[in-house]
């Protein structure tokens, strides 16, 4: 396994092909459940199936990490140079033999694979959608929004392609593979602009009107939200999970014994920049920082909750935060309490991503407000958001 070259590029086609298949299941999917429907039509219900299968991407690759499986296989972009790891049965099994609990297995393979596969698929309906665009735009139809929106997606996708790379290849690199969640959570971000807009345009939607002190606080809420998504990916890559046993004292104390030079950003797994192993005090820093500050992200969410109460337009969105709120504090405890279930972190990765989904579906739905009364809401409204 020591000889085995981190990049080999021999099964790419091949990869990309699976990619390419699973990708056209979605597409026929659409094009016969959709077939009298116009092209804009179709081209919102991609934007939104695609926001979707992104969302169970990142959910997948939440469950990668949590069953170590980041290295089932040792290279990239197949493995042992084959496009699954069928072909590379051999390698496995000595792998498996050597180290029967080590970070290669069959199983761990399979999971690893898999994700590479969603995300070659995923990248494929990125791809649609950004040659959908321009298409639109050269034919001169209306257009929801600036191709150039799917075009920064399809870049931002290729960027996460990357870090993917890295994470294998840098051996689970803790600030690449913080990077790594990170970028998943804004590739997020940018689907779910493109989902709103052709929703709202398809369907006719107007924007609600809200003060920009509202539109303010929904900003900065997402922005604590992001930073406490960024602190919970340094918990999970740094294996902190389990540096505090009990709730709400961290190990029976509310200041526990911590070193925050686990904060140190450019380092391997386990190990301080000089070489020196990292110490649990370090371990208990970064768990209890991520603990403090969610106690003002939940702040926050639950004022925003409360804010929205008074805009009838943005119910659901409401409804969204408040649910998945009580969700990553439930989540967010088992992992504690109950020793870190795998059902429950996988829940806590994926209900930090819908949180930032919903604020950027709730923050692409308003406006500010103007002091002319507002009567019914008309498409120029959003055409306008999005010119």
């Amino acid at each position: 396994m020591n000889s085995q070259d981190l990049y080999d590029f021999a099964p790419l086609a091949r990869v990309l092909l699976t990619g390419a298949i699973i990708a056209l299941g979605p597409i026929v999917w659409i094009w016969w459940r959709h077939r009298g429907a116009t092209p804009l039509k179709r081209l919102q219900v991609l934007a939104v199936l695609t926001l979707f299968l992104s969302f169970d991407l990142v959910m997948f690759g939440a469950f990668t990490r949590l069953t170590d499986s980041g290295l089932g296989c040792p290279d990239w972009p197949g493995c042992y140079g084959s496009a699954s790891p069928l072909g590379a049965h051999s390698e496995i099994s000595a792998a498996q033999e050597a180290m029967p609990t080590g970070p290669v297995t069959h199983g761990k393979a399979w999971v690893e694979m898999i994700h590479r596969y969603l995300a070659t698929a995923v990248g494929g309906l990125i791809i649609v959608l950004t040659v959908s665009a321009w298409l639109r735009r050269r034919q001169g139809g209306p257009e929801p929004i600036s191709p150039w929106w799917p075009t920064a997606t399809l870049v931002w996708v290729l960027i996460q392609g990357a870090f993917g790379a890295l994470t294998v290849t840098m051996k689970l690199f803790p600030a690449i593979v913080t990077l790594h969640l990170l970028g998943g959570t804004v590739l997020l971000v940018l689907l779910c602009v493109q989902a709103t807009r052709q929703t709202q345009f398809a369907d006719n939607l107007g924007l609600v009107p809200v003060s920009r002190a509202l539109r303010y606080g929904m900003a900065v809420v997402a922005l604590l939200v992001f930073v406490q998504v960024t602190l919970g990916g340094w918990v999970s890559t740094n294996y902190a999970v389990l540096a505090c046993t009990t709730f709400p004292t961290c190990n029976g104390a509310w200041w526990p014994a911590m070193n925050f030079e686990g904060f140190q950003i450019w380092r391997a797994l386990g190990f301080l920049p000089d070489g020196s192993h990292i110490s649990f005090e370090a371990l208990v820093a970064i768990h209890y920082v991520h603990r403090l500050f969610a106690y003002v992200a939940i702040a926050g969410l639950l004022w925003l909750g409360w804010r929205l109460r008074t805009v009838p337009g943005l119910a659901p969105q409401r409804r969204w935060l408040i649910g998945l709120t009580v969700l990553q504090f439930a989540t967010g405890l088992s992992n504690v309490v109950l020793d870190w279930p795998i059902v429950a972190a996988v829940l806590h990765t994926g209900g930090a991503a819908a949180i930032m989904v919903v604020l950027t579906w709730a923050w692409c739905s308003t406006k500010p407000e103007t002091g002319r009364s507002v009567g019914h809401n008309t498409r120029r409204d959003t055409d306008r958001a999005v010119a």
